[in-house]
C-alpha cells in the first residue's frame, strides 16, 4: 500500500473527505446544482457557495432512495474532489471509501470498476460507514467488544450491531426515515399553513437545522405550542433570505423583525418538534415501521443473548439527524423504558456525529484497527482476481458468522 491515504465517506447528502494525516475532514455537498439566475453554470459540491441566488435551486443528486444510481453526476463530484480540491495522483494514493449497508451487487461492481479502472487508485478499502464508525468506537473503547451503531442520515436510519468490529447481519434494522424526508415534510406543512416553499429545498433545510429539536415531552410541548402570545415559549420567527440584503436566514423572537420592511418570515410553533418526531413515530406520516427506539431494542433482541448487556452499554449515535437538540436524551429515555432493567444503558453522542465514519477510517489506517478483517485490495490484485476478490475482502470479511445462540 502507498504511504498516502485518502478517506472518503461518500454520503448521499455530503462527502466527508480528507487525508489520514488531517485532523478534520472537509464536508462537501454531494450534488451538482443549477440556479435559475445562472443557468449556464453547474455548481459542483461546495462551489454552491459562489452562487449568488440560492432560491429555487435544481439539484442533480447521485443518490436516490439511499443508493448510488446517477454515475455521471457522481463522477463529476469525485473528479472535482480528487483533482481540484485535493490534487491527488490516484496511482500513488490508497483510498478508504464507504458504501451503504446492503448495497446492491451491480452497484458494487460498477463502483469497483470506476475506482480501480477509471481513477486507478493504488489500493482501495470499501466499507460500510457504520463499520468505520464501529472501528472508531472500538478505538475509543477497546475494552468494549460489542457496539450498536445508530446511523441516522439523509435517506435512511440504520441500526447495526457489531462484535469485535464485525457486523451481525441478523441484528440489522432499517427505518425509511432520514433527513431528506423530514425536510420534504417540513416543506409540505409550511406550504399548507403559511407560504409556498415546495421549491425551496435549500432554504427549508436550513430552517430545519436552525429551528427543529427533539421534544422530551410531546404532549406538554404541544399544549405550549397552542398558547397565543408571549407565553408561548416554543414559537420562533425565521427571517427568510432574499439573497440581496439577507443571504442566510436567521432566527428571531416573534414580533422582533422590522415592521414595514420587505423581509419575509415564517412563524413556526409545533413544526419545530413534530418534524423530528417522525423518527420516533413513523406512523404519524403513514410509514408502517417501528420508531427508532423500538428498532434499537428489536435489533439487540436479534443478536446472541450474551451480547445484549454489551450492546445496550455501548450505543453510538452517528449521522446528521443526531445533531438535533435533545435527540440523545430522548433516545436514552425511550430505550430505557423498553429495555430490561438489569442492563446498563449508555448512549454516546460524539461532538461531531457527521464525521464519525471518516474518523473511523483514519483510526483504521493509523492504528490498524480490525486488521484481520478489513483489508485493502491493490490495483494489481483487482486486475488478476476481479470482482470476486473485492466481494470477499470488502463484504464477506466484515461480517460476523455466528449463531443467535452462541455467545462468542
Amino acid at each position: 500500500m502507498s504511504g498516502q491515504c485518502l478517506i472518503l465517506d461518500n454520503g448521499a447528502y455530503a462527502l466527508k473527505v480528507g487525508f489520514s494525516k488531517d485532523q478534520d475532514p472537509c464536508c462537501i455537498p454531494n450534488c451538482v446544482t443549477r440556479s435559475k439566475s445562472e443557468r449556464r453554470r453547474n455548481f459542483i459540491g461546495d462551489q454552491l457557495e459562489e452562487c449568488k441566488d440560492l432560491s429555487g435551486l435544481f439539484y442533480l443528486l447521485p443518490f436516490q432512495k439511499g443508493y448510488l444510481v446517477n454515475w455521471d453526476t457522481q463522477r463529476q463530484v469525485w473528479e472535482y474532489v480528487f483533482k481540484d480540491l485535493f490534487n491527488i495522483r490516484p496511482s500513488e494514493t490508497s483510498l478508504i471509501f464507504t458504501e451503504p449497508v446492503f448495497n446492491f451487487p451491480s452497484i458494487q461492481d460498477t463502483l469497483n470498476e470506476i475506482l480501480f479502472e477509471g481513477f486507478q487508485f493504488s489500493s482501495i478499502l470499501i466499507s460500510n460507514a457504520t463499520t468505520l464508525s464501529a472501528a472508531y468506537q472500538l478505538n475509543m473503547k477497546p475494552e468494549c467488544p460489542c457496539c450498536l451503531v445508530v446511523d441516522t442520515g439523509y435517506s435512511f436510519t440504520h441500526i447495526v450491531p457489531y462484535y469485535q468490529g464485525r457486523m451481525l447481519l441478523e441484528g440489522i434494522r432499517r427505518i425509511d426515515i432520514g433527513g431528506k424526508l423530514m425536510t420534504n415534510h417540513l416543506k409540505e406543512i409550511v406550504s399548507y399553513r403559511q407560504l409556498h416553499v415546495l421549491d425551496e429545498t435549500f432554504v427549508m433545510n436550513q430552517v430545519k437545522e436552525d429551528l427543529c429539536y427533539v421534544t422530551q415531552d410531546l404532549y406538554k410541548d404541544m399544549d405550549i405550542a397552542k398558547i397565543k402570545g408571549p407565553a408561548n415559549s416554543i414559537m420562533r420567527e425565521y427571517v427568510l433570505p432574499d439573497f440581496t440584503t439577507v443571504r442566510k436566514g436567521f432566527v428571531c423572537e416573534p414580533g422582533s423583525s422590522k415592521s414595514g420592511s420587505d423581509e419575509q418570515s415564517l412563524r413556526l410553533t409545533n413544526e419545530r418538534f413534530t418534524v423530528p418526531e417522525i423518527l420516533f413515530h413513523p406512523s404519524d406520516i403513514g410509514v408502517d415501521q417501528m420508531g427508532i427506539a423500538e428498532a434499537i431494542v428489536d435489533s439487540i433482541e436479534g443478536t446472541p443473548k450474551a451480547m445484549h448487556p454489551h450492546l445496550y452499554n455501548n450505543i453510538l449515535l452517528t449521522g446528521g439527524n443526531a445533531c438535533f437538540s435533545g435527540f440523545r436524551d430522548r433516545l436514552f429515555q425511550d430505550v430505557r423504558k423498553l429495555s430490561p432493567d438489569i442492563y446498563d444503558l449508555n448512549v454516546t453522542l460524539p461532538s461531531q456525529p457527521i464525521d464519525v465514519a471518516w474518523r473511523g477510517g483514519k483510526a483504521r489506517w493509523e492504528n490498524n484497527v480490525g486488521q484481520d478483517y478489513m483489508e485493502f485490495v491493490s490495483l494489481g490484485e483487482y486486475k488478476e482476481y476481479g470482482h470476486s476478490l473485492c466481494h470477499k475482502q470488502f463484504r464477506e470479511n466484515q461480517t460476523w458468522r455466528g449463531t443467535k445462540e452462541s455467545g462468542d
